[in-house]
């Protein structure tokens, strides 16, 4: 019975990669407000939902004429990050784009952009609603810009972190370091 240390050595390193699979996959983005290509008639502040906490977001609107709009930083609620906006009037009507990166719970860092149309309702229409809603835009064509990032995504969710192959090749040594002591001697 000589190949039972290294049976018993593969049943412990086979029962340590099983519970770690899960953990394996990275946040994503669940959803966000102001959603991907809609037209929103007011902004007084970004949400973003992960599938899980995140930590050290960074949050960054950027207007039709390049600049930057977000006032103060990013707040974490559990898994939602909430950027407030500059004043409404400071902001300029036209396509916006929401830039933002967070480090999941196992570190990963996770990026993307969010583009989006302002356009409020200017104070000559009596027709306004008292609290403006995102409204679905007509032309949705523009999954284009977002598509190579999202391919990407599920190639990412099935990379091992660097702790699990450490633990992997530690068990794996000590394994063969037993194997070598409980052999018989000539």
């Amino acid at each position: 019975m000589k190949s039972s240390p290294i049976v018993a050595v593969l049943a412990v390193v086979a029962a340590l990669l099983l519970p770690s699979a899960p953990a394996a996959a990275h946040t994503s983005l669940r959803s966000s407000d102001p959603a991907e290509n809609t037209r929103v008639t007011a902004l007084p502040r970004m949400t973003l939902e992960f599938s899980e906490s995140v930590r050290f977001p960074a949050v960054v609107l950027t207007g039709p004429d390049g600049q930057r709009y977000e006032n103060g930083k990013p707040r974490v609620d559990g898994r939602k990050v909430v950027q407030d906006v500059g004043p409404a009037s400071a902001l300029p009507s036209g396509a916006y784009t929401i830039a933002y990166r967070v480090v999941s719970r196992d570190g990963h860092p996770v990026e993307g952009e969010i583009p989006f149309t302002y356009a409020p309702v200017s104070a000559g229409r009596g027709a306004a609603p008292a609290t403006p809603q995102p409204v679905q835009a007509a032309a949705v064509a523009a999954p284009t810009p977002s598509a190579p990032a999202n391919p990407a995504a599920p190639e990412e969710n099935r990379q091992i972190p660097a702790w699990v192959w450490i633990v992997v090749f530690g068990i794996a040594g000590i394994g063969i370091g037993m194997a070598f002591s409980m052999r018989k001697k000539p």
